[in-house]
């Protein structure tokens, strides 16, 4: 059967009486699972024919032996009287078989054969065996219909030869297809449907409606069906693994390099925090100083006034290029001296008609000012 090529396929199929639809990778298993079915289907037939012409035969053949049979003791029957004989020399009533006793077996035996070569029409009966023969035409009707669903939805999946255009396969197909390979009714197939949507087993078969994300409930709702399970060829397995493989191997390595980008972003981050601390120690400590030299200088008459203007430290300490770039230096050292320095205070003064904030200088002193 394996050997077979795609036109002996189809000629041993159209000589069986089935008309094949396309030979292709996605349906050579399945006409050639026809073909086997078609050749057991031929094979019953010729034996139940064989049997219908052998019971007339083996009919006729009975009657005549009991015929025969009948006619044999008035044939051997003679004309005198037979002289009478012992007792202990007749045959007994039991050996000599009744008229009618063989053809009445031959007829029996033709009845029996006749009554189990009548056909079964279980399509309206509701007895055991009928319903075992629905039940198994309806699982076989079923197997075809995930068969046809799996190879579509796996073709879908590897390549999509075919084209079509989603794995969900329209009703009308579905029954197209199954009307072709088991000469199956619609009403069969609404049949299978039905028990699909009763069922509480999972078949492989999703019924679908007009939005996927509804539930459907009736098969008048159904628009297209698809397969749970795709079916794909060993090559496409091995080349979606070999695709996964290496897409996870991808995605670790970029989860990797961005974890080691962001490690050397935060070292750089806490360098420069380190940095811009350190040059805030550094501007804390020039400013203390400016502080305590103007205070001198005022002590020693050759400052004005006791305070300083802090925009005016400010300026003394960063040149005009590095002003922008300080700002965030130069705020942090001016908060801290504020809550982390007692001999520098914090004033407002008015200078030039202008208020402004200064910085004054104060030290412990043992004597009062009036003192002083």
């Amino acid at each position: 059967m394996a050997g077979l090529s795609d036109l002996e396929l189809r000629r041993e199929l159209q000589a069986l009486g089935f008309q094949p639809g396309p030979i292709t990778d996605t349906t050579r298993d399945v006409y050639r699972n026809k073909l086997c079915r078609l050749r057991g289907e031929a094979r019953l037939r010729d034996e139940q024919r064989l049997r219908e012409e052998a019971r007339p035969r083996g009919e006729l053949r009975l009657r005549e032996e009991a015929r025969l049979r009948e006619e044999a003791p008035q044939r051997a029957r003679p004309t005198a009287a037979p002289p009478r004989a012992e007792p202990w020399l007749s045959p007994p009533a039991s050996a000599h078989p009744k008229p009618g006793a063989y053809g009445d077996l031959g007829a029996s035996a033709a009845s029996w054969a006749g009554m189990k070569l009548l056909p079964v029409d279980c399509e309206k009966k509701t007895d055991e065996f009928c319903q075992a023969k629905q039940k198994a035409a309806l699982l076989e009707l079923l197997h075809e219909l995930y068969n046809f669903l799996a190879i579509q939805a796996g073709n879908f999946e590897c390549g999509n030869p075919e084209k079509l255009k989603s794995k969900c396969i329209p009703v009308m197909d579905a029954q197209e297809y199954l009307a072709n390979v088991t000469s199956s009714s619609s009403a069969k197939f609404e049949a299978a449907l039905t028990w699909i949507l009763s069922s509480n087993k999972d078949v492989g078969i999703w019924l679908k409606g007009e939005d996927p994300s509804e539930l459907v409930t009736t098969v008048d709702k159904v628009v297209c069906l698809e397969s749970a399970r795709p079916r794909m060829g060993v090559g496409c397995r091995l080349s979606r693994a070999l695709l996964t493989a290496v897409t996870n191997v991808l995605i670790f390595f970029w989860c990797l390099a961005f974890l080691w980008g962001l490690l050397i972003l935060l070292k750089y981050r806490w360098r420069k925090l380190e940095e811009e601390e350190q040059a805030m120690y550094e501007m804390v400590k020039k400013i203390i100083d400016v502080v305590q030299d103007h205070y001198v200088d005022w002590e020693q008459d050759m400052e004005r006034y006791p305070y300083v203007g802090i925009l005016h430290v400010r300026d003394t300490l960063i040149p005009p290029q590095s002003r922008r770039r300080m700002k965030r230096v130069w705020d942090r050292a001016v908060e801290f001296l504020a809550s982390n320095e007692s001999r520098i205070q914090t004033e407002s003064h008015r200078v030039a008609g202008e208020d402004m904030l200064v910085w004054r200088w104060t030290k412990p002193s043992s004597f009062s000012d009036s003192e002083r």
